[in-house]
């Protein structure tokens, strides 16, 4: 096993961190500081957005709807982890959503709450409740810090020396690590969330959508389109190391009871 190479030194904000992902009280391990974290995102956020077409959402109802769903689950998530004693772990967030004008069946969040649609992705949605889902599973990856984890492991295991949160900004391999770690550059399937996580945000996710006013009962249908996506070739991004179909269907079908308990229809 290779020796942990993060150095902890005094005055740099860095320590080894064991945390609780919030709702599954799972205990993970997070060795950069969040503040970190949202930074690298924030520019690595508006370098994507520079370099891809972003659809406006004055005269785009595809791009108004993105916008409207994410910040019903920012505010149901937001309130739920202030009325929680859990708003330090959203501290800095400053919440976009953006839709992009690409073909990739596809979504992601970094952390901070920066998130992006592809417009590949809204046939396979197909309404509003689906997209919540596959938005609220997004900002689920976020609020439990799989980025932070991931990134936590990719440093260990390629042995990156960081004395400091600048020094991580400034390392061209880091920011490669970064981008793999939050879902976001190629190969998606190289190194990011691993299956734990993907279940784990699906268990998030689906919390969060019935938070927001969703019916949960729309991710059963839409996670079985998203299978069916592929057309039997090589399935979307968005599934590239995601868990079986069976499994992912199976668990999202036990959880919904739990995910109902939240659920208040809009308006109600």
């Amino acid at each position: 096993m290779k020796k942990i190479a993060l150095l902890l030194v005094a005055g740099t904000g860095f320590m080894y961190a064991c945390t609780r992902v919030p709702i599954t009280g799972r205990s993970q391990l997070n060795l950069i500081p969040e503040a970190t974290m949202q930074s690298m995102a924030l520019q690595e956020y508006q370098s994507f957005l520079s370099q891809n077409k972003t659809v406006s959402p004055t005269g785009s109802k595809d791009a108004e709807m993105v916008r409207r769903v994410g910040n019903r689950i920012a505010g149901a998530v937001t309130a739920y982890m202030n009325q929680n004693n859990m708003g330090n772990q959203i501290a800095g967030y400053k919440w976009e959503f953006n839709l992009v004008d690409d073909k990739q069946v596809n979504a992601w969040c970094m952390p901070g709450g920066k998130v992006v649609v592809y417009t590949g992705l809204l046939p396979v949605t197909q309404n509003e409740g689906a997209l919540a889902c596959v938005m609220g599973h997004e900002v689920a990856h976020a609020i439990a810090r799989h980025g932070n984890e991931r990134m936590s492991q990719g440093l260990v295991a390629q042995g990156i020396q960081i004395a400091g949160a600048v020094a991580l900004n400034k390392n061209p391999q880091a920011q490669n690590i970064f981008m793999q770690a939050v879902g976001v550059g190629g190969p998606l399937g190289l190194m990011a969330y691993g299956r734990q996580n993907e279940l784990e945000a699906d268990h998030l996710g689906l919390i969060f959508m019935a938070m927001a006013g969703y019916n949960p009962n729309e991710a059963v249908p839409f996670w079985t389109r998203m299978a069916n996506a592929g057309g039997g070739q090589k399935p979307p991004e968005l599934l590239s190391t995601h868990p079986s179909d069976e499994r992912r269907i199976a668990q999202l079908q036990k959880l919904m009871p739990e995910a109902m308990k939240y659920y208040r229809p809009q308006g109600k």
